[in-house]
């Protein structure tokens, strides 16, 4: 009898030694992947935006924002996206780039190109944000001067004293002029937001009219972007 329990015990043993092994090879084939971690190198004027829809989504990204007032500036936008990609491209395993072609004239594509960096499609903010909307706004209405939820909410800083408004005040005709209405592309048209467009439009001397477009076609370029990447 002992012999018999300890040819039993000894099976067991080799059963279970070899249910270890094949376990212990079927989780070697399997391993457990880390998300890759991206980097957002996005314009200041749509980061909040970008950062609130990967959020919601829970795409593993760090969004980092480069100075709005760079669109007042397009020519020194490309050089901006390249000096950041080249900082942040240790830090991470892929980078990305939230800016249209945004006035550079191709000039932050070459950058990409170079680096191997895709951006958002488009060839403004406008094109991300509401593409469709902003084209048949422009068929209708060709002096239609656009407005985001950060372009009101900023207007006083980023247009008026940037172009010098604030103190040259009769010199808004000179800008301004050939605009028949303004266009707020709500995309969150809190009460607060849609007063800081009614005061934007007051200020150009213009009637204001809202069209609410919302985030669904910014998430849907950020989607697309980060999964061709």
């Amino acid at each position: 009898m002992p012999d018999c329990v300890s040819s039993h015990a000894s099976r067991l043993s080799t059963v279970s030694h070899r249910a270890h092994e094949k376990s212990t090879v079927s989780h070697r084939a399997h391993p457990k992947t880390e998300p890759v971690r991206v980097g957002v190198v996005a314009c200041g004027a749509i980061a909040r935006h970008v950062e609130e829809v990967a959020g919601r989504r829970g795409w593993p990204v760090d969004v980092h924002p480069l100075p709005p007032l760079l669109h007042n500036r397009p020519e020194r936008i490309a050089d901006a996206v390249r000096d950041e990609i080249a900082r942040l491209e240790p830090r991470y395993d892929r980078v990305v780039v939230a800016y249209a072609d945004c006035g550079t004239y191709g000039a932050l594509d070459a950058v990409l190109d170079r680096a191997g960096v895709a951006r958002l499609r488009g060839e403004h903010c406008y094109d991300v944000l509401a593409r469709e909307d902003v084209r048949a706004a422009l068929e209708e209405e060709p002096g239609t001067y656009l407005l985001t939820d950060f372009l009101a909410r900023t207007f006083a800083h980023t247009v008026l004293r940037e172009l010098g408004l604030d103190r040259h005040p009769e010199l808004r005709d000179a800008y301004f002029g050939h605009y028949t209405r303004v266009l707020w592309l709500a995309q969150r048209p809190t009460p607060a937001t849609r007063a800081a467009a009614q005061t934007a439009a007051d200020a150009l001397g213009l009637p204001l009219v809202e069209r609410t477009v919302g985030e669904t076609r910014l998430e849907a370029e950020l989607g697309a972007l980060l999964a061709a990447s």
